[in-house]
């Protein structure tokens, strides 16, 4: 057990040479009888999303009429400010928001719904608005987005 250990050293005068590449026309067609290219048209241009649903217009236009919704006490939107948890567009163009508030104690907790209600409301397109303000789960300033942090300086 005590003997020396030698460890030897092959030096190559040149390079191994490279192992063969794969190539789709060397495969062998399966039973299942799928083509040898089995990815052609694998990646498809994906479709654009339907109205109501993230992404598409009308979503986006009500995103907008809330991001222009400022809270009266910090300098900043409703939407930046992490308050809006949802915007839901059924097929007939009817508007749900679900948001809260700062804190059940906020001086416009009972003015703010209605006046989103109002403003989702005449954004071209919408049928009808609903807003539902929900407590549960409460707003955190981790909620807020990057934007709302650096204005508040809190980035």
């Amino acid at each position: 057990m005590n003997e020396e250990r030698k460890i030897e050293v092959e030096e190559l005068t040149e390079a191994p040479p490279a192992p063969p590449k794969a190539r789709v026309d060397d495969a062998v067609l399966e039973e299942s009888g799928r083509a040898k290219d089995y990815l052609a048209g694998f990646l498809q241009p994906a479709a654009p999303p339907a109205q109501g649903e993230i992404g598409g217009d009308l979503y986006e236009r009500v995103i907008d009429a809330l991001k222009e919704i400022y809270d009266p006490e910090i300098p900043v939107n409703i939407y930046d400010l992490g308050l809006i948890y949802g915007v839901d567009i059924a097929d007939d163009a009817h508007v749900t928001v679900t948001m809260t508030l700062t804190t059940p104690h906020c001086p416009v907790a009972e003015s703010m719904p209605g006046e989103i209600e109002l403003r989702v409301g005449s954004v071209p397109g919408v049928g009808l608005a609903d807003v539902n303000l929900v407590w549960d789960p409460p707003w955190d300033p981790q909620k807020m987005s990057d934007e709302a942090k650096l204005e508040l300086g809190m980035l």
